[in-house]
């Protein structure tokens, strides 16, 4: 074990259950951490000034000004705990010799399980029952659901969240086909899973879950044409990043029965809402608004992550991270510019 002579870490976006699991964590590592509840962006980077490295979350913002001006404070990690990295201008932290690393894995079965959780909630009206029941409802009418085995999972990238997915959708007995830049012969041949291009992915498919990086090329891979070349009656699946899907052309279609319901654990415009109570007030994202009205939405506030096993793991690889390069050792989990483009 290394000695105990961390790092000055400045942690934005925090909240009570990643400050336990990152302090507890880091008990093994000897970093001084600083945490701020703040989400790190232009406003708030000034409060990282004599801090070498930052610890962010996917919510935070390292725009050109903001990398700035942490540069001019000295801060030269960006440490993401965050397997995403399309928060980060890359190309101008590159610039100005600051290095991001970010947590590739921390567990794809806390991500696979969630979308599953939120499949079976939404096909089976999970949430209309347990609604019913706690008022004395007990009517059956209108909570008629349809079976996951014999149905068809599309998987939209095939890493290791969708490699999780894929399994488990075997095991429910789904017939899975599977789009990815990279085919995995091996998953192929082990569990059965079929590769192939999206349009036949789109049209064949009665659930698709997405699992695919947020880059330029996927911005808003699930756009109106996109749906319209889908089943009618497909179920999504956004485990991703909200910008995977264009939120205004899912409305449409949902609104057309072309698409039967989603499970979003991520928004587009989330930045601001998810991870805060804001029960008191009134929804100004008309967007969000009109999506949670639907009685065939489900969504949940980016919590598919949120598991011990998790938290654990995404709390050793950042402070594992963060000792490699205070020590000069090569830094294995180093994103840069150039895999924006992938």
């Amino acid at each position: 074990m290394h000695s105990l002579q961390g790092m000055r870490i400045a942690v934005f976006d925090t909240h009570r259950f990643d400050r336990e699991v990152l302090e507890a964590v880091n008990a093994r590592h000897g970093h001084e951490l600083t945490f701020f509840e703040a989400r790190l962006g232009s406003a708030t980077a000034s409060l990282a000034g004599g801090f070498p490295a930052v610890c962010v979350f996917v919510n935070d913002r390292l725009d050109e000004a903001t990398l700035r001006t942490l540069h001019e404070g000295g801060t030269r990690l960006v440490a993401l705990r965050s397997a995403g990295f399309n928060n980060v201008d890359l190309r101008v932290a590159e610039g100005l010799g600051m290095r991001v690393v970010r947590v590739p894995e921390y567990s794809p079965y806390a991500v696979a399980e969630h979308a599953f959780a939120m499949l079976l909630a939404l096909v089976r009206k999970i949430p209309r029952a347990a609604v019913r029941v706690r008022d004395s409802n007990f009517s059956l009418e209108g909570l008629v659901g349809w079976d996951l085995h014999g149905k068809t999972m599309g998987l939209v990238g095939v890493g290791r969240i969708g490699h999780a997915a894929a399994r488990i959708a075997r095991g429910f007995g789904m017939r899975v086909l599977a789009y990815d830049l990279r085919p995995d012969e091996k998953l192929a041949a082990e569990a059965g899973v079929e590769f192939v291009e999206l349009d036949p992915l789109y049209r064949e498919s009665d659930v698709i879950s997405l699992h695919v990086p947020l880059t330029p090329a996927t911005y808003h891979l699930i756009d109106a044409g996109a749906l319209s070349k889908m089943k009618r009656g497909v179920v999504l699946i956004n485990t991703g990043r909200g910008a995977l899907i264009d939120s205004r052309a899912l409305i449409d279609k949902l609104k057309s029965g072309q698409v039967g319901g989603a499970c979003l654990d991520v928004y587009e415009e989330e930045e601001g809402i998810f991870f805060h109570d804001l029960s008191d007030r009134v929804l100004l994202d008309d967007v969000l608004a009109r999506l949670i009205s639907f009685p065939n939405v489900l969504i949940t506030s980016h919590q598919a992550f949120l598991t011990r096993e998790a938290l654990e793991n995404i709390a050793e690889t950042t402070l594992t991270n963060v000792a490699a390069f205070e020590r000069g050792e090569a830094l294995v989990n180093e994103v840069k510019a150039a895999q924006v483009l992938r």
